[in-house]
């Protein structure tokens, strides 16, 4: 009897995972050298995975860029949100585990901080294969965490939030239709954060580097060092010259510093030399 491959990829894994880059080969099939990464990388509230799409070429070909597209956004529009991080994690535990064959690093930004940390302590909890690393930028460290956010209770209401904050294209922001679509998945987001209460007894172990914006009033330096409570196996942060959304030569160093640390030189030449306390400038 003959019949049709089994697709690669269900139609399910292809919404929730973007792939930037061409497929890793599994170590068994790569030449020598470092192994290949699978980088899993997370958006923030209100985002999608597309910010992540300009990777690729300024990470060594040992990285695959993988970001991660949660629903209610771009091509998963009509999909409903989640808006609490218990739902959220095990549907992409289940999406996710036919990916961890190799090994895997979580970069996570602002809200895809949170949701990056809480899979690796879940993926523990299961006993599945554990990030190489965890990259976290603009989110303050969990511990820091007292039920009080910017978001709520503001008497511009969540619209003032987001204006605040910057990050949302002025075109978004001046055309009504474009704003009232974001603000239900935006606050959908945001609500997966207020309402997770997650301060797990034992620590990951697992080295946590993050990334801080030194105008950032959210998550400043100081906020992002109480990721460093976080972990047993070594912590490391980059202090970098801008607000809560990096301008672009702070990314490049970010992705620098991402692909340096996976074992592959980024081809970014912008950067940020590490001090004596791990903490970069």
């Amino acid at each position: 009897m003959t019949g049709t491959a089994a697709p690669t990829r269900t139609e399910r894994e292809r919404r929730w995972l973007k792939r930037f880059s061409p497929p890793s080969r599994a170590p068994s099939e790569a030449p020598s050298g470092p192994a290949p990464t699978r980088l899993l990388c997370f958006h923030y509230a209100g985002g999608s995975a597309a910010i992540f799409r300009h990777w690729p070429p300024m990470l060594d070909s040992t990285v695959e860029v993988v970001g991660v597209q949660l629903p209610g956004r771009a091509d998963r529009f009509l999909e409903t949100p989640h808006d609490r991080m218990g739902p959220l994690v095990d549907e992409l535990i289940d999406v996710l585990t036919p990916s961890l064959d190799q090994p895997f690093a979580c970069y996570g930004f602002s809200m895809g901080a949170r949701v990056a940390w809480a899979l690796a302590h879940a993926l523990r909890e299961r006993d599945l294969p554990s990030p190489r690393a965890l990259f976290v930028a603009a989110s303050g460290g969990p511990s820091l965490d007292d039920g009080d956010w910017l978001w709520e209770g503001r008497d511009d209401g969540l619209e003032g939030y987001v204006r605040e904050m910057g990050g949302t294209p002025p075109s978004v922001l001046a055309e009504p239709t474009l704003l009232a679509a974001l603000l239900p998945v935006l606050e959908a987001d945001l609500t997966v954060l207020s309402t997770h209460g997650f301060h797990p007894d034992v620590p990951l172990d697992i080295p946590v580097h993050a990334f801080a914006g030194e105008l950032d009033d959210e998550a400043s330096p100081d906020r992002m060092r109480a990721w460093r409570d976080e972990t047993t196996a070594g912590f490391s942060m980059d202090v970098l010259g801008c607000g809560h959304f990096f301008d672009d030569a702070s990314e490049t160093a970010v992705i620098e510093a991402v692909g340096r640390a996976l074992g592959g030189p980024a081809h970014a030449q912008a950067g940020s030399r590490p001090t004596d306390e791990g903490v970069a400038r």
